[in-house]
């Protein structure tokens, strides 16, 4: 076993004080003391975590439906059970790059939130049990099993009665910028993080005590949170640790040899794509260009970059319409014609991939 949650003051019959998932230790206040084998933990009896930064509690469905959707994203909620009565609080502790959330219902629920776009969550209960279903993918979440939904998927969740969730938020452009940072290359295919997160294992405790150490301090008067500098070596370990200890389609490269070096017919393929983004090109042009088979390009790409030739082109389009919208003058210029201008000829499709690849829509990117 490993050290557990505080869970504070609840209702349905849960004890105040019994922690519930395995995780973080308390932090200050009147402690209880709880024996689990070989272990011994310290919670805090008279309060849930980041209690000291309370951002609404409230019985009204819409009020907790507004606030979490400005905490989070717009999203749908509704009460499973008729005869049920919400009795909903949130506290959260955003930093920059991320943050700390502490959210109950005192109910079950249903949540549609649809696709998270620009963040990233990992939901870990306290307590119960909550069914998480993210595009094609499962799980029962519970205090041994956390669920990381990722942004490009299609989000539906049902938290059971007697299920507070500590939330950890990370900003999707930043956490990508870091595993680029990580891996020595620019990251172009979104990441996708499994869906269930094991708490038990080595690499996920070692997250979780990142989690307790940045919770605590924001706990405190005059934590390390508070000053900047600290917090954003906090954020870049929080992340990391993530991003090393969750499987993703980044794994293999992340515990690999890196910088991956990919062979010369691969590098000079995409010096001609980057060089030539613009045109209409082929992947037969391509492969001539650089002298191999169409197939043996394929699989160059396929083995040494986890993608196709026509998928990085593509990738390559995106970020060069993104920089050009970042310095254009919205009064000026259109998405349709930078976009056509980098050969995306259907507007929805274009918008769709953009953003997938980026969370945000063109249009957005061109106000900014």
């Amino acid at each position: 076993m490993i050290p557990r949650i505080l869970s504070g003051p609840r209702r349905s019959g849960i004890n105040p004080g019994v922690a519930r998932s395995p995780a973080l230790s308390g932090s200050r206040g009147l402690l209880s003391r709880l024996r689990i084998p070989a272990v011994e933990v310290y919670v805090p009896a008279e309060k849930s975590p980041l209690a000291n930064h309370q951002r609404f509690h409230t019985a009204d469905i819409w009020e907790a439906r507004a606030e979490v959707g400005r905490a989070f994203c717009p999203h749908e909620l509704r009460i499973t059970r008729r005869s049920a009565t919400l009795d909903a609080r949130l506290h959260g502790a955003p930093f920059d790059r991320t943050g700390l959330y502490y959210l109950d219902y005192g109910t079950e629920v249903r949540i549609t939130p649809g696709d998270l776009e620009s963040f990233f969550l990992v939901q870990i209960p306290l307590a119960g049990h909550a069914e998480i279903t993210c595009g094609r993918e499962e799980i029962i979440s519970s205090p041994e099993l956390a669920s990381v939904p990722s942004p490009t998927g299609k989000l539906d969740m049902r938290w059971g009665d007697g299920n507070p969730q500590l939330i950890v938020w990370f900003d999707r452009s930043s956490l990508e910028s870091h595993l680029g940072s990580l891996l020595g290359r620019t990251v172009r295919r979104p990441i996708h993080f499994s869906l269930g997160m094991n708490l038990t294992t080595p690499g996920s405790r070692s997250w979780l005590n990142i989690v307790d150490l940045m919770r605590r301090e924001a706990e405190g008067p005059g934590g390390m949170t508070s000053r900047p500098v600290v917090t954003q070596q906090l954020e870049s370990l929080l992340m990391t640790q993530l991003l090393m200890a969750q499987p993703s389609n980044y794994t293999s490269a992340l515990l690999g040899e890196q910088p991956r070096v990919a062979p010369p017919a691969v590098r000079r393929a995409m010096e001609v794509i980057e060089g030539h983004a613009a045109e209409p090109l082929t992947v037969a042009e391509i492969a001539e260009y650089v002298g191999v088979g169409v197939r043996a390009l394929q699989e160059g790409f396929r083995r040494h970059l986890d993608t196709t030739p026509l998928a990085y082109l593509r990738e390559v389009r995106l970020d060069r319409v993104r920089k050009e919208l970042l310095a254009s003058d919205p009064g000026a210029t259109t998405v349709t014609t930078v976009a056509s201008r980098w050969g995306f000829l259907h507007p929805g499709r274009f918008s769709l991939a953009y953003r997938q690849q980026f969370g945000e829509s063109p249009s957005e990117t061109l106000r900014a």
